[in-house]
């Protein structure tokens, strides 16, 4: 099976397709540039929702649910957003369709159903919860709103690909409002470490915090925060933002407050979020020519077994063994799966958890059941071992764990080692063809320039790290004086 799989270094984004496809995490659909997410891929996206959730109300805030649509007019009120997304938005302009006299059994748009005013269908939701924010929001006493709501949204993206980019994703988006601007500076800051702990801690997926370059920010903001990660092949992925959105968004829908002085004062805000892109990280991050290698802490399945037999009364023998390892399994809190099917041999079985990413397979046969073990496999390593049936579940955590450490490790090795300083043009040009990987170069601080990296190299500025060290340099690419370098990348 690992042979259907085409290799990352014959090509990367057709083995990044493959191992999309044949590990069952989606699928083609019948609209150009949507996915249908499989039940597979579901579960992954569940199990991930679920963490972020949990840490979301930890933090004090809780759930809602905004409409779809946006009337086009509350969508125009903050320009910058509304000029930043407009080229991505998807419009609404009836509500109802006929029979074709020309055609028939053919339907047409009416055209006596046209709305009264256009709706957009929502790239990103500020514009309809500000304006319901100005009806909650009187007061101080009403501050500060911490709301998240997980949604889909469409962006009608040209060039589209599973996960990373389609049409219409799925995702979580955070809007609060706040009295002051430390308030709101702070909750940007701590979602994004938010962010940042769940990449690492749940995704092993090492990542750079940082701010944004002016020209990289959320349309609308006045600082957006990220965390970006770094593929296999050299390109680093966004996997979340935060924004601060200062007093824009109050003041494009008159959210006014009183404070304690009773002083009318418009509010401050953020708005934050991360979605089903992150699967795409996640396979990126970490999977191999075989196929998927999942973290364990959010693998759909931790642990499975396969009964290798021959005739009916081993197989009972095995199963009533098994019976009780998947209860003391479960009981640990392992989610194990017994695929006792006997429409497939051991072999395929074998090959198909290791497509998927199972962290950890376990084989039980005849032999094993009278010597009382059972024979292990880790999916990172591919290293087998005989474990005693006695302890099961302990040895069986621990190890889910150390696979945990292990995979964190070398994604974090190979992102130390595509950290490379930068001090000439050429040098800039010859690391980004040869190495890829992040590059700490120099840049004068203006759009001119950085867009002029971009349009010469297909680089950009992922971030300005967070505590980063000023140092008095030249500019890549102008000479001009920085004071500072930043992390340059090709980017997905």
């Amino acid at each position: 099976m690992g042979k259907e799989i085409t290799s990352r270094e014959q090509d990367y984004s057709q083995w990044y397709n493959d191992i999309i496809l044949k590990s069952g995490l989606a699928d083609y659909s019948a609209v150009r540039g949507c996915m249908v997410i499989k039940p597979y891929g579901y579960a992954l996206w569940e199990n991930m929702r679920d963490v972020l959730d949990k840490m979301f109300k930890e933090t004090g805030h809780v759930n809602a649910y905004f409409p779809l649509f946006v009337p086009k007019s509350l969508f125009e009120a903050e320009e910058k957003n509304a000029e930043g997304f407009a080229k991505e938005c998807a419009v609404v302009t009836h509500y109802r369709l006929k029979s074709d006299p020309e055609r028939p059994g053919k339907l047409m748009v009416d055209p006596e159903a046209k709305l009264e005013e256009e709706l957009v269908v929502r790239p990103t939701s500020e514009a309809i919860i500000w304006n319901t924010y100005k009806g909650w929001i009187q007061s101080y006493r009403d501050l500060p709103l911490l709301i998240n709501q997980w949604a889909n949204v469409v962006r009608w993206e040209m060039r589209t690909r599973l996960f990373l980019r389609t049409a219409e994703f799925l995702w979580q988006e955070g809007h609060t409002a706040h009295a002051t601007k430390d308030e709101a500076v702070a909750e940007a800051e701590q979602m994004l470490h938010v962010y940042a702990s769940f990449a690492e801690d749940w995704m092993a997926m090492p990542v750079v915090k940082g701010i944004k370059s002016p020209n990289e920010r959320f349309a609308g903001a006045e600082e957006t925060y990220c965390i970006e990660a770094l593929m296999q092949d050299g390109k680093a992925l966004q996997a979340g933002t935060s924004h601060f959105l200062g007093q824009n968004f109050a003041k494009a829908f008159d959210v006014k407050f009183s404070d304690k002085q009773n002083k009318l004062d418009y509010v401050w805000a953020t708005s934050w979020g991360v979605s089903t892109r992150l699967i795409g990280a996640l396979v990126m991050a970490h999977s191999d020519d075989d196929g998927l290698v999942l973290p364990p802490k959010l693998a759909p399945i931790q642990v499975v077994i396969v009964p290798i037999f021959k005739g009916e009364e081993q197989k009972a023998l095995i199963d009533e063994k098994v019976k009780g390892i998947v209860k003391s399994l479960k009981a640990a809190g392992i989610k194990v799966k017994y695929d006792d099917n006997e429409n497939s041999r051991p072999g395929w079985k074998f090959a198909e958890y290791e497509m998927k990413g199972v962290p950890v397979r376990i084989a039980i046969g005849a032999r094993d059941l009278e010597n009382n073990v059972v024979e292990v496999a880790r999916r990172d390593t591919k290293e087998k071992s005989s474990y005693s049936l006695d302890g099961l579940p302990e040895a069986v955590i621990a190890l889910l764990e150390e696979i945990q450490q292990n995979i964190y490790a070398k994604a974090n090795t190979y992102r130390a080692e595509h950290i490379t300083p930068a001090d000439t043009w050429e040098e800039f040009n010859e690391l980004l063809d040869k190495k890829g990987g992040f590059i700490a170069a120099h840049w004068d601080g203006t759009g001119d320039t950085e867009e002029k990296i971009k349009e010469l190299s297909k680089a950009t500025i992922r971030c300005i790290p967070i505590n980063n060290q000023l140092e008095a340099g030249k500019c890549i690419l102008t000479g001009n004086p920085s004071a500072q370098r930043v992390l340059f990348a090709r980017a997905y």
